[in-house]
């Protein structure tokens, strides 16, 4: 199409090129800032991302080109008929940090394909900020990733003063300021914030255990995807996020406006 448009994105992070690979190109890597992943590392390979439980949030993908440690390209495979695209590079920035750019291409213009562009553009610059967490506090760790989300029957301003309301009015500091909300009966979640953006709060998360999150509200019509997402590190990671993922998804559902 003409009149295609894209979604360039970079950010600065510590590492060697290598490592910047492996948080970009491995399905650990990916896990541990985006959503879970498995991914065959090569040319042709197949990729599945999960945003969420049931086959219908399982989003299959295909590895385009693959040229470790420098470029990587996603798209939906030849059976797909999506002209989206996904390019990854590596850009060495002195002798211990990168640059990581993202090329996502293949959006038209008007109607749906502009609400769809400014929600990605929105969703990739929290992934980048969450990336750069990753790679600033626990590179070359990999993170268990907890993905609760709930679709409230709601616009999302009106969505997020809801959710904010029913996590007891935490408050929401500048970066630096520590987030608690374990005083709710929402499960337990503090946190240093690291990033305040409309809709959107980033964690550096110390409870229930350490490592990354946020809290976000995303929507452009009546109805708001909320999400509240942790990436957790250490010994019991794997067990506290799917403990939290359950957890989350059922307190969202119970706050929903349709429950009222």
């Amino acid at each position: 199409m003409s009149d295609t448009r894209s979604i360039r994105l970079a950010v600065e992070v510590p590492g060697t090129a290598q490592e910047a690979w492996a948080a970009i190109a491995t399905a650990a890597g990916i896990s541990s800032w985006y959503v879970p992943h498995t991914l065959e590392e090569r040319q042709g390979g197949m990729a599945t991302a999960r945003f969420g439980a049931g086959d219908e949030m399982l989003v299959p993908g295909r590895v385009a080109a693959w040229e470790p440690p420098r470029r990587i390209v996603f798209d939906g495979g030849e059976a797909s008929g999506s002209a989206m695209t996904f390019q990854w590079t590596v850009q060495p920035v002195g002798d211990d940090r990168c640059e990581i750019e993202l090329l996502n291409e293949g959006y038209g213009s008007g109607g749906e394909w502009d609400d769809q562009f400014a929600a990605m553009h929105d969703g990739w610059e929290m992934f980048l900020t969450n990336l750069r967490l990753h790679m600033e506090n626990f590179r070359g760790r990999t993170a268990a990733p907890a993905i609760p989300s709930a679709t409230w029957p709601v616009p999302r301003t009106e969505a997020w003063e809801l959710l904010l309301e029913a996590l007891g009015r935490p408050e929401v500091g500048p970066v630096g300021h520590r987030l608690d909300i374990g005083a709710t009966d929402a499960p337990a979640l503090a946190g240093t914030i690291t990033e305040v953006a409309p809709f959107r709060i980033s964690l550096l998360v110390e409870r229930p255990a350490a490592g990354t999150g946020f809290i976000t509200a995303e929507g452009t019509g009546g109805d708001t995807m909320l999400s509240v997402w942790t990436y957790l590190y250490g010994p019991r990671a794997e067990e506290l996020a799917a403990r939290d993922e359950a957890r989350w998804n059922e307190w969202l559902r119970d706050h929903s406006p349709a429950k009222t």
